[in-house]
């Protein structure tokens, strides 16, 4: 049996911090006079209650982490922080009911930025930074999850970027916290600078603080409806878009740059592909824009920067309604959302390093069959792509694809036409924040999606961002034998 102590001892941390965290939007509520002060007031009772018994109950008695309690922890951390983040949700003014209040939580957690939530710019200021705060610490944390555990895990291809505080022991390192503390210098100075462009180009203090941290966690959460659109600054346009791109690249190596040595991310193959992936995407719509839409070169440029790398990066802000520039756009924001961002990053959806992975196994069988009696070996920055990673990813690719078909079927049960249907389930297990169409697209929201479909697509919210296999592997029997 799998020693349960160490997993609920940690979880107990987390709901402490996390009961601590919502005391911030309670202070935001009442400065304002915002009665909404009073739930997270409440929420953060009720967590600290059942964090501190969890921590008391579980003291001592084991040492480090194993892998198996790894991945239970992993998936149970951000189950259980979106099921207690959606208390002020449920409690506050807003009236929703607690299957929308999870879906809310669960998309800012997980960063992907679908919303249920209306007239936005109406709304508790609170409530506006409870959204943008659970978006930036759901950042970090995926970060340090993926730079440090996912590779020891061995998930869907990670272990390709095994660092120096990985463990070989199959041991969870003590010196992630190491690690964790340069990123999370970072991560904080890169959302200080974010923060400072933003409200240098115009934005109000509250909205470039909230706005900031949104950005930098590839999150999509803001403080309007029309997203960035609301503000229609091209300088706020451009500084977004440059800090989409910061929040998509690995950060293990944004630490290696803040300390001497900023080339080494400009070298790297991921972050070359990922500039590729970005300027293509947006020289396509752009050029469509221009020839079909009749929009001004200079416009279509930043429209479709700004968009394309929103979805890319798996932002999901938006600037403009791109559901209705035409055929091509939908077509193409739609295989957008599969492309993601570099591995350690806040990014999300497939990645950049898996489609190298598959272009080099292409590339390797091809060789294999015009020289069938050589020895192929492919290269993954100057080292040999070991069976095992490309395997990985294989069966990565298949899994999510077969997941997002199944998503997709079963919303389509629930009633939902199949616009609706299909990019509601792409923005889920993508984590990408806006779906297609009237109903989800960029102008809509998932409001008025059946309660059904609310917890479907949470569900594949945590899918998309554990990485599939860290999740699925605890439905298996073989998990759990002794």
């Amino acid at each position: 049996m799998i020693e349960f102590r160490p997993i609920v001892f940690f979880l107990g941390v987390l709901l402490i911090a996390l009961a601590a965290a919502m005391l911030v939007p309670a202070a935001v509520d009442a400065a304002s006079s915002n009665p909404d002060w009073q739930a997270f007031l409440g929420a953060a009772g009720l967590t600290l209650f059942v964090g501190v018994s969890c921590v008391l109950t579980t003291r001592g008695g084991w040492s480090t982490l194993s892998v198996r309690q790894s991945f239970v922890l992993t998936t149970l951390a951000w189950t259980i922080a979106a099921a207690f983040a959606a208390l002020p949700f449920r409690f506050s003014g807003l009236g929703l009911d607690y299957a929308s209040a999870f879906f809310e939580s669960m998309s800012g957690i997980t960063t992907t930025g679908s919303t249920v939530l209306t007239d936005l710019d109406n709304a508790p200021p609170g409530i506006l930074v409870w959204r943008a705060m659970l978006q930036w610490l759901g950042g970090v944390g995926f970060i340090v999850l993926a730079v440090s555990v996912l590779p020891m895990l061995q998930v869907g291809g990670n272990q390709l970027f095994k660092t120096e505080f990985s463990d070989p022991s199959g041991k969870a390192s003590p010196r992630i916290a190491s690690l964790a503390s340069g990123i999370g210098m970072v991560y904080v100075g890169a959302t200080a600078v974010c923060l400072a462009a933003y409200w240098a180009a115009g934005m109000s203090g509250f909205e470039a603080v909230t706005h900031s941290m949104t950005t930098i966690a590839t999150g999509g959460f803001s403080t309007s409806d029309a997203s960035i659109g609301h503000f229609n600054n091209a300088g706020i346009e451009w500084i977004a878009t440059l800090f989409m791109i910061v929040g998509s690249l690995p950060f293990a190596m944004l630490l290696v740059a803040s300390r001497g040595d900023p080339l080494r991310v400009l070298k790297n193959s991921q972050v070359q592909w990922f500039a590729g992936f970005l300027i293509a995407g947006t020289a396509a719509i752009a050029l469509w824009q221009v020839a079909t839409n009749d929009v001004a070169v200079g416009h279509a440029i930043r429209a479709s920067a700004f968009n394309v790398t929103s979805i890319i990066t798996g932002t999901g802000y938006a600037s403009e309604d791109f559901w209705r520039w035409g055929t091509f756009p939908g077509i193409a924001f739609l295989f957008f959302m599969f492309v993601g961002g570099c591995a350690g990053s806040t990014s999300c959806s497939v990645k950049i390093f898996r489609y190298q992975v598959l272009f080099l196994a292409l590339k390797a069988q091809l060789e294999r069959l015009l020289r069938p009696h050589r020895v192929y070996v492919a290269h993954y920055d100057g080292r040999p792509l070991p069976d095992n990673v490309t395997d990985s990813v294989f069966a990565f690719f298949f899994l999510f694809l077969l997941l997002f078909a199944l998503l997709a079927f079963a919303l389509s049960t629930l009633g939902l036409d199949f616009v609706t249907a299909v990019s509601s389930a792409a923005t889920a297990i993508t984590n990408v924040g806006p779906g297609l169409g009237d109903v989800v697209g960029p102008a809509g929201t998932f409001a008025t999606v059946p309660e059904t479909a609310k917890w479907l697509l949470a569900a594949g919210m945590l899918l998309g961002r554990l990485e599939v296999f860290t999740v699925i592997v605890l439905f298996t029997r073989r998990f759990w034998r002794t």
